[in-house]
């Protein structure tokens, strides 16, 4: 390995630079968002406050003042706009913003893209931003009712700052609602869907949180959708078991965070109740005997520190191979554990040398003490026998200078006694010092390496796979766009959300694609048919939304004809999907500490670190939730569920004591790996993967034969937690992406509602589309007619040299 040994040991006792946040992110000092160690999270953004305003607005809403100009949008020759900066600065407004994952007083580069006019008359961006701030901020004060036109021309005066800013305001509120940032989720429509003739039909397969969002959108927006779902049951990997008076979410549990999270609008909307997780989480090692903080603390920074290390590697020595191998998150923290261990050896030995080198020292002076002090007791002797001379009468000159000298070598050896004592006394001190700060002869005691194997396995639950396939590099892409906040749980069940978005939607249950057949003109979806002996279902339509999980991609148990390209393959194929499971245990009573959510169990080895390793108590019901991560979740699928419950069981009975923990009277075990219609948990970027590939997965495909065109447009678009780049392996992120494809789906077949309308006398004038051709709300709405400008084009390549044809409305990169 080319990497500098000294460089390393000198990074690793300094915390590694992480990479700069957005912009657009804001610090609350003053909020206290509680101890997240123990979870996936790490910045802080400013929360959206709720309005109490009755009338919907808020005291950032300008009320209209009187009409205004309705000429189009903002041109150069045109009366320049006033500056808005009060209601640039007002905090409705940027909590709105913030709450709605925009920055307040900037432009997106989405927004740029599709407001290209805007950015041609200074200052005018502005009041595109007022105008945006305050239609969300108006939408987010009461998300449970559908945000109108009519509300919006009543709450917000569009011609304050000028002329022309009507329209403007009416493009504004289409962008808005056509990208899924108003009117999203579960609200009450104040205006009806109007049924247009020969609407466009979308097929929506699997009906998890991205396929049912996605499917209320294109039905708000006009679309006929038709949901085709392989369980007896919506929501995909978001289910509850309830059972009397228990209630355990047995696939996603957590919502990470309010600020920003567009889940945080819909709990509001479907009245979802919230609870706070304390993240307070105790350890205990394998004899069940609590690990002392200073030991969990040490270790816990150590970890910390390995991660900062890795970071390091990875991005400031740019170092991530081996020859042509990739790096492993794991391998790389065993490389690194593997130095620090030479390291430690290394100053042990160097210690022991000092000591050696030391006694050697002491010894050295002792003998010349000793020698010394010879020459002290040869100088007296001389000394009083010139003194008996002389006494005696016998002495000469020759005697006297005899007893001078013998004076002075005494004297000089008695200064030569005093240096030597001293300097003994400093090696003495010295060598005690050593003796009394041997370093240790291990990086981590047995202990240690069980505590911090521990840290491992909440990381390898945090990516649900070992650390072994985590791309090095990669894994962590997506850490900037974590949300604000406390991490969450639902009270009652996450399974309430996908049961809400369900309503009102044709959804068929028990029905699992096969096949789905794509041409330019549209598609052909296969399903089995739920009533036994019966003949598959054919379904056709202009286009299918693809929201399955990864993993059933992977296992390629529904086939495409033609096959799908090779970008998209690749994709699919490099992308990690990995495995978290759970054993939940139900008692009669609560044997362990209510008010604590969270404990957890050492394991006694390294390769079995994730088994039963976490303990959650979420619930008011005695209940208990075991998390099994790593290579142990995959392992314990092959157990049976009596063999899965007896190991929590052993870890419970370890930490409490035999008598205290009684058999459960419920008892529940997940297999996510073997489930037919999930085949893992969620995404990863897995080694030889890059973020990147979340854009190849959330890309439309064409059908192959012909160059895209307005007649050749995709008819295969794709949605779910493994297509967001920025919020993978999150409900969130389902969420979000469903909102991405449902307005690209409109975008496609209605036009942009939102593009710039231009004059009859206009240079740039181009022929008009009819307004039937948009959704219900845009064909009944003032906007009327559309130029072809408005209509969505052909596509173009998202990823230059990749072959990969994606429409030109793309929020994948922004994720909004």
């Amino acid at each position: 390995m080319d990497v500098d040994v000294e460089e390393m040991q000198v990074m690793y006792g300094t915390h590694a630079m992480k990479r700069d946040r957005a912009a657009d992110v804001e610090y609350d000092e003053d909020i206290d968002y509680g101890d997240e160690n123990r979870l996936r999270k790490r910045t802080k953004v400013v929360d959206y406050r709720d309005s109490d305003e009755e009338n919907g607005g808020g005291p950032g809403v300008r009320i209209k003042s009187g009409p205004g100009g309705d000429t189009g949008a903002l041109s150069n020759d045109e009366q320049q706009p006033s500056e808005p900066e009060d209601e640039l600065t007002d905090a409705n407004l940027i909590g709105a913003a913030h709450a709605s994952r925009c920055h307040p007083n900037i432009m997106s580069d989405q927004e740029k893209n599709l407001f290209p006019d805007i950015l041609r008359v200074p200052n005018s961006h502005k009041v595109f931003l007022f105008f945006r701030n305050a239609i969300l901020n108006l939408f987010l004060s009461r998300p449970q009712n559908e945000l109108t036109w009519d509300v919006v021309m009543r709450e917000v005066d569009p011609a304050r700052y000028g002329r022309n800013h009507p329209e403007l305001l009416r493009r504004v509120y289409e962008y808005l609602r056509r990208v899924g940032l108003i009117n999203f989720g579960v609200y009450h429509r104040l205006q009806p869907i109007m049924k247009l003739d020969n609407r466009p039909r979308i097929v929506v397969i699997g009906a998890g949180v991205a396929g049912l969002t996605a499917a209320r959108q294109l039905q708000s927006f006009g679309f006929d959708v038709v949901v085709l779902e392989a369980r007896a049951r919506v929501g995909g990997r978001v289910t509850s078991f309830r059972k009397n008076n228990f209630v355990a979410d047995l696939g996603a549990m957590v919502v990470t965070g309010l600020g920003g999270n567009p889940l945080a609008v819909v709990a509001r909307q479907i009245s979802m109740e919230l609870f706070r997780l304390r993240t307070t989480c105790p350890l205990y090692d394998t004899s069940g005997e609590l690990v002392p903080k200073s030991v969990d603390d040490m270790v816990e920074k150590e970890f910390n520190r390995l991660l900062e290390a890795s970071a390091y590697l990875a991005h400031h020595l740019n170092f991530s191979h081996v020859g042509s191998s990739e790096l492993s998150v794991g391998q790389a923290l065993e490389w690194i554990i593997k130095l620090q261990e030479r390291h430690v050896k290394q100053k042990h030995l160097e210690h022991l040398k000092k000591v050696s080198m030391s006694q050697d020292a002491l010894k050295k002076v002792q003998s010349h003490v000793v020698k010394t002090q010879r020459n002290i007791t040869a100088a007296q002797s001389r000394i009083s026998q010139a003194s008996s001379w002389s006494t005696a009468g016998a002495g000469t000159e020759s005697s006297d200078f005899e007893a001078r000298s013998a004076q002075f070598d005494l004297q000089s050896a008695y200064k030569t006694y005093d240096r030597q004592m001293t300097e003994r006394q400093q090696l003495e001190i010295q060598l005690q010092q050593l003796e009394e700060t041997i370093p240790s002869e291990v990086y981590l005691s047995v202990r240690d390496r069980q505590v911090l194997d521990w840290h491992f396995a909440n990381l390898e639950f945090a990516n649900a796979t070992p650390l072994s396939t985590l791309s090095l590099k990669y894994w962590d892409q997506d850490d900037d766009y974590e949300f604000s906040g406390p991490h969450m749980t639902v009270r009652y069940g996450y399974s309430q959300l996908p049961s809400k978005l369900a309503e009102d939607l044709d959804v068929r249950l028990e029905t699992p694609v096969r096949n789905i057949s794509y041409t330019e003109n549209g598609v052909e979806v296969i399903a089995s048919n739920p009533t036994p002996s019966c003949p598959p279902v054919v379904h056709t339509a202009n286009a299918a939304l693809i929201t399955i999980p990864l993993g059933v991609l992977k296992a390629n148990t529904v086939s495409f004809t033609p096959p799908l390209p090779s970008w998209k393959a690749d994709a699919i194929r490099r992308l990690g999907f990995g495995n978290l499971n759970k054993v939940v245990l139900c008692f009669e009573k609560a044997f362990w500490d209510p008010t604590i959510n969270l404990f957890g169990h050492v394991n006694p080895t390294t390769t079995d670190r994730g088994e039963v390793f976490l303990f959650w108590n979420m619930h008011r019901a005695p209940t208990l939730i075991a998390l099994v991560a790593g290579e142990a979740a995959t392992n314990m699928e092959r157990y049976p569920d009596h063999v899965a419950v007896g190991k929590a069981l052993e870890a419970l009975r370890h930490i409490f004591g035999e008598a205290n923990v009684p058999p459960p009277v419920e008892s529940v075990v997940t297999r996510w790996k073997t489930d037919e219609w999930a085949q893992g948990s969620y995404s990863y970027v897995a080694v030889g993967a890059t973020g990147a590939d979340y854009d190849f997965l959330s890309s439309p495909v064409t059908a192959p034969g012909a160059a895209p065109s307005q007649t050749n447009r995709p008819t295969l678009f794709f949605a779910g937690e493994h297509t967001s780049r920025n919020y993978p392996a999150t409900v969130h992120g389902a969420l979000l992406s469903g909102l991405r494809e449902a307005g690209r789906i409109a975008d496609q077949f209605f036009g942009r509602p939102y593009a710039r309308k231009e004059s009859a006398g206009s240079a740039t004038s181009t022929t008009t589309t009819n307004g039937a051709g948009m959704d219900a709300g845009v064909a009944s709405g003032v906007i009327g007619n559309l130029s072809e400008d408005a209509k969505a084009p052909a596509n173009s390549s998202i990823a230059s040299g990749n072959g990969v044809n994606g429409a030109a409305y793309d929020m994948a990169s922004s994720d909004i």
